[in-house]
């Protein structure tokens, strides 16, 4: 098997040349270093704090969610709250 450098969709193997030629994120001129800075660091989350859970849902329901893009798990997270609004738990 041939060692890829180059890209396979998402998932790649970095050669050890690759590797070896690559540099830290100290060791980039301070001018990409600003501009890379702010993606680097997540923000505070804004309150409501949200809640990391595990939940089981349809193929079908999670596919429609991710073909609307960016942001689908926080319009899965409106759409129950919207149902809770309309509904009463037993």
């Amino acid at each position: 098997m041939k060692n890829k450098s180059k890209i396979n969709d998402e998932n790649f193997e970095w050669s050890a040349e690759e590797l070896s030629k690559s540099k830290t994120f100290k060791d980039l001129p301070e001018s990409l270093q600003a501009k890379l800075a702010p993606r680097k660091l997540r923000g505070a989350q804004v309150l409501p704090t949200k809640v990391s859970t595990t939940i089981r849902l349809s193929s079908d329901v999670v596919e429609a969610f991710k073909a609307s893009g960016s942001g689908w798990q926080t319009k899965i997270d409106l759409a129950l709250k919207e149902w809770l609004r309309e509904h009463t738990l037993a």
